[in-house]
């Protein structure tokens, strides 16, 4: 089938099994080819084709509501319903957002970019129609990792108190990003391993194979199903929450998957449909894949596997340079531990825990329990590493508030991913946590501009080792430098590494951008001076008074929200001791960035260097 002429995924209900099939071969052959030439979330839509298949075969989308925790993985869903042909603009700019998105469809009836939302918004969605007195489905999709997110928990803990049915799939692929961990997760392996679940299957199996069809048949089914569910289901942990349960099922077996959803959809009550996945099938390299490598891939070639981006010599990732510094630390200290919710591959930390497994923490999708667990280690004498994106950081701001930073506890936290990141888009640009950061008391926020900066500030976090330290980190490729472990900087201080004579003009800016406002100064030969504010918290006051006293005008640089920024801080300092000086502030104005790529973004919100060189002529 040519997939791309799909409409709308009502011409399923006419297709039998061998069909769906083949066109589930369809839909992978076009998803790994579209992925390769746009990037994209790879693995886990691969794994998700014949699921979703059915979902829409058994029920009736828009009307009936089929949505995806964290939605990375709604590529055959959006196949089915119309978006094929859009699928070369797929995270672009002003195309096909990677996840769902309800202004691109009524098909879309959530949207999301973290995950452990979806069932809370089932629960929600499910109460308005009961108060309506209407009748329709809510179909929330989960992965087995998501569902041991705190917010799932709760809202299963909610559903089961009341009347309202939610038919929710637990997409169980054992794997987030990197490998699941957790009680939950040894659970659901004790499910899908157990010999009573297998034996009776099993048996279920050849009893079909040699009964005639008709009421026999359905007795005889009837009377299996119901011994698997009395032997083995109603001790789940599903059914401890009041929610019944059916599984596993064979996720890429239709006649497996049709029968038990349908079998949800006529059930009176909450339900948990246990549908086992392999995350990446049909693609050999993303199949095989177990550090995480294929969950979001930049394009590739489909024979190699091997990425189509071109890296300079010398250059690595940001998470890079702060693992490595940190590794190093943890041979000189023994008391160093290192922490991460699910993203050991995202951050770089697959080194660390591949050579201090007893010093170092996958807690799951927790960022929250990632935290406070930190905090508990940091009471006991410890000297927590955690790495979360900033992003995923919004939801752990209570606990970096209320028990990190009140208890004064000494933690280092990486705040991966700050800034724009590009074709993710607005669920993941991690421009907001300078807002919620700089208001906390007894932190100390960091913003290097190059490796050597944020290694000798990792080195000074553990040597003082008294509060919380964070380093705020971007996606961008830098050169790495050495340092040695006893290197040390003085905290609150900024520096001036571009300095001019007798400039009346400074542009004041952190973390990439300092060495981009430098290049771009120099290639201009303006008499301009540039300011590394690196620490945004504290401020380096002395510093703010020697700007006030030596420039006539000071141009505030950030790719963060203006609302919540440095630059309010400065202008705030400037007025609060009577300073005089002319001050233009570029930031992001009060609204969500889009997807593209970040030098579209930057252009996009008049952040470019075109944009900043207007405001240089200007004052100069």
């Amino acid at each position: 089938m040519d997939v791309s002429k799909i409409k709308d995924p009502h011409f399923l209900k006419n297709l039998n099994t061998e069909q769906l099939e083949s066109l589930a071969g369809d839909i992978r052959h076009f998803i790994i080819n579209s992925v390769a030439k746009t990037g994209g979330h790879l693995s886990s839509n691969l794994g998700i084709v014949e699921l979703t298949i059915a979902l829409h075969y058994v029920f009736n989308a828009p009307k009936d509501k089929i949505f995806f925790d964290v939605g990375h993985q709604s590529y055959t869903h959006k196949i089915l319903t119309g978006r094929a042909n859009r699928f070369d603009t797929l995270r672009q700019l002003g195309g096909l957002s990677g996840f769902q998105k309800c202004c691109e469809s009524e098909y879309d009836a959530w949207e999301a970019g973290h995950s452990s939302t979806a069932l809370s918004a089932a629960v929600g969605m499910a109460m308005a129609r009961d108060l309506d007195e209407e009748q329709y489905e809510i179909i929330p999709v989960i992965g087995d990792a998501a569902m041991v997110g705190g917010a799932s928990l709760e809202a299963l803990n909610h559903l089961g108190s009341t009347h309202s049915k939610v038919i929710i799939i637990l997409n169980d692929n054992q794997m987030s990003i990197s490998k699941n961990v957790g009680g939950v997760n040894n659970f659901l392996s004790e499910l899908r391993t157990s010999m009573a679940y297998n034996k009776a299957k099993q048996e279920y199996k050849e009893m079909l194979s040699h009964i005639p069809l008709g009421k026999p048949l359905y007795k005889v089914s009837s009377a299996v199903k119901e011994s698997i569910k009395k032997n083995l289901i109603d001790d789940t942990i599903f059914t401890e929450f009041g929610v019944d349960y059916l599984g596993p099922i064979d996720g890429h077996d239709f006649k497996d998957l049709i029968r038990a959803l349908n079998k949800a959809k006529d059930s009176s009550g909450s339900i948990v449909v246990h549908v086992l996945t392999k995350k990446g099938k049909g693609y050999p390299f993303a199949e095989n894949d177990v550090e995480g490598k294929w969950h979001g891939i930049s394009p590739f070639d489909i024979a190699t596997g091997e990425s189509l981006k071109k890296t300079k010599q010398n250059e690595v990732t940001w998470s890079e340079v702060v693992s490595e510094q940190v590794y190093k630390a943890m041979a000189f200290d023994q008391e160093i531990v290192a922490i991460t919710p699910a993203m050991i591959s995202g951050s770089k930390m697959e080194k660390i825990f591949r050579d201090y497994p007893k010093r170092s923490f996958d807690v799951g999708i927790a960022e929250q329990h990632a935290v406070t667990f930190a905090c508990g280690l940091a009471k006991a004498g410890k000297k927590p590493f955690i790495s979360v994106y900033s992003s995923f950081l919004q939801r752990a701001y209570d606990q970096i508030n209320h028990d990190a930073a009140r208890m004064k506890l000494p933690l280092l936290i990486s705040v991966d991913r700050a800034g724009f990141v590009g074709e993710d888009g607005e669920t993941h640009h991690g421009v907001f946590d300078i807002g919620f950061l700089m208001a906390v008391p007894n932190l100390v926020i960091f913003t290097p501009s190059n490796a050597l900066e944020a290694k000798e500030f990792i080195n000074t976090a553990f040597h003082l080792s008294d509060r919380p330290y964070i380093i705020r980190i971007s996606k961008q490729m830098i050169k790495n430098q050495d340092v040695l472990v006893n290197h040390y900087m003085e905290i609150g201080t900024w520096t001036t590494p571009l300095l001019q004579e007798d400039a009346k003009v400074a542009v004041l800016t952190y973390d990439d951008k300092v060495q981009r406002v430098i290049h771009h100064i120099k290639a201009n030969n303006y008499n301009v001076d540039v300011i590394n504010a690196r620490f945004l918290k504290p401020m380096d006051e002395v510093m703010l008074n020697k700007i006030a006293d030596k420039y006539e005008h000071l141009i505030i640089y950030e790719t963060d929200m203006k609302n919540a920024s440095l630059g309010l801080y400065v202008n705030e300092y400037f007025t609060d001791h009577h300073l005089k000086i002319d001050t233009v502030h570029l930031a992001i104005d009060d609204h969500y960035t889009p997807q593209g790529k970040i030098d579209q973004l930057l252009e996009l919100e008049n952040l470019d260097m075109k944009n900043l060189d207007i405001h240089l002529k200007k004052v100069l």
